[in-house]
């Protein structure tokens, strides 16, 4: 294997954004490890190179693993040795007053301060983790950031090129069969003329082009496509400020085979004409041929 493994050790500040940050890089498609222990990173990260299918990992290492901390400067000395991990160390900060504030808020107890005063915690914690804080590739300070923003300095700092980022998924389905649970947007379709009842229409799909013409050939889809993209190119810019990794969009008709699957068809193209990355799914088309076979 020669392709280079990239590693990111996530560490700082209990109640910094660690959790926030480990799930930035996972949208970014970094293999995530929560609390691995220091001296289990090398022989982990030579499990990961054997296997030759991971390259980019962000391993959170927190307070969890005090024990372990001794030893992190020794293993992170190792890693870089190696010559194919190429290590990266995001440390979290934050001020005294702000954490008091995040743990009192959350009712949480600082893990170094389990009997005692929350500042108690944060000082011994901050002497810990000094050593590491002064090895770090980047260091953030989220005071003043919130989740959204935090997301935005890592994106901007360890997004590469080839990434997937952010992208849309567009889903047909039959009202029949349920709604799908993962879409975050759904739109009713049933008021269109059915090709159900057209039967030269019926055994097709909105992928055959005498069902999808016909069911671009009304006013009402015309109206119904125009209104509804323009909506969906107004507010996915939305959506990547926000942070989020995908959105899914389900359009559905009663059977999901013939009007919301031209539909989507038409939708997901436009949105692809618009420079997103697009899926195009149809988890119903075939349900009724099945469901015949089976009688």
């Amino acid at each position: 294997m020669t392709e280079s493994l990239h590693l990111v050790v996530i560490t700082g500040m209990s109640g910094a954004g660690k959790t926030v940050a480990i799930q930035s890089f996972e949208d970014m498609g970094y293999f995530c490890v929560d609390n691995m222990p220091p001296g289990l990173i090398p022989k982990f990260w030579e499990l990961i190179r054997e296997s030759g299918k991971v390259t980019k990992i962000a391993l959170v290492v927190d307070l969890r693993s005090r024990s372990f901390f001794e030893d992190i400067q020794k293993m992170l000395i190792e890693i870089e040795n190696t010559g194919f991990i190429d290590t990266s160390i995001l440390f979290l900060d934050c001020s005294d007053e702000e954490l008091v504030s995040r743990y009192k808020e959350t009712r949480r107890a600082h893990p170094l301060a389990m009997d005692g005063m929350i500042t108690e915690g944060i000082r011994k914690e901050r002497a810990i983790l000094e050593d590491l804080k002064n090895r770090a590739t980047l260091m953030i300070d989220t005071t003043e950031l919130s989740p959204r923003q935090l997301r935005e300095k890592i994106n901007q700092s360890f997004k590469q090129k080839d990434d997937v980022g952010f992208h849309v998924e567009v889903v047909s389905f039959g009202f029949k069969y349920g709604l799908p649970i993962d879409a975050d947007i759904v739109m009713d379709v049933r008021f269109l003329p059915n090709p159900h009842y057209i039967p030269e229409l019926r055994p097709q799909t909105g992928l055959d082009k005498p069902v999808y013409d016909y069911v671009m050939s009304f006013t009402e889809t015309e109206n119904f496509y125009t209104n509804f993209v323009r909506l969906i190119m107004d507010i996915l810019p939305g959506y990547i400020k926000e942070g989020k990794s995908s959105l899914t969009i389900a359009i559905g008709c009663t059977g999901g085979q013939h009007r919301s699957v031209a539909l989507t068809e038409r939708i997901g193209q436009a949105i692809a004409d618009a420079e997103y990355r697009v899926n195009i799914t149809h988890r119903d088309k075939d349900k009724r041929k099945e469901t015949v076979n089976r009688s």
